[in-house]
């Protein structure tokens, strides 16, 4: 069972959080994007390119459901991987807590940096953003235990927020 599930969208932090909070409580952590990318052997752009949307959708939901049923550290979920029901279930049911981390587009920017490795934000990358928030935002705030908003906050700053939250929860 995880120690903490981290959601959210791109430019949320939620890699670097991981590592940080896997610093701060001494366990291991792991970003489900790397798995993914690690299990089909190229880029989530390169999927995206080559296989498309769906195909890395059900590679990224199988690496999700795995990884939350199987590992004890942080794990750092794709940003989109709450879409999927089957996912949505698995993180309602479970027993780790989950969370969101919340940021404003402002802060967003240049953490993504709106690159070509994040291909859901190719096109018009700000309006993108936001369109992908109106949709995931609603899930997001309904899968979360709490909501930290990472805006203006160093990695270590949010990971000892969660770990405060953590110990709060535990007692």
């Amino acid at each position: 069972m995880p120690t903490a599930i981290l959601i959210g969208p791109p430019g949320c932090g939620k890699s670097t959080i991981a590592k940080a909070l896997s610093r701060e409580l001494a366990c291991e952590y792991v970003d489900t994007d790397a798995l993914v990318e690690n299990r089909a052997g190229k880029k989530i752009s390169e999927i995206f390119i080559d296989d498309g949307e769906p195909a890395f959708r059900e590679i990224e939901s199988e690496v999700v459901l795995e990884t939350i049923s199987s590992f004890g550290g942080i794990v750092a979920l794709g940003g989109g991987s709450v879409m999927d029901p089957r996912v949505q279930s698995a993180l309602k049911s479970g027993k780790s807590p989950v969370i969101y981390l919340e940021v404003s587009i402002a802060q967003a920017a240049p953490r993504v940096g709106f690159n070509k490795d994040r291909p859901l934000l190719l096109v018009n990358p700000r309006q993108q953003w936001l369109s992908l928030m109106q949709v995931r935002e609603p899930i997001y705030k309904g899968l979360a235990t709490v909501t930290i908003s990472t805006d203006s906050k160093k990695a270590p700053l949010v990971a000892q927020e969660i770990n405060q939250f953590l110990q709060r929860s535990s007692s």
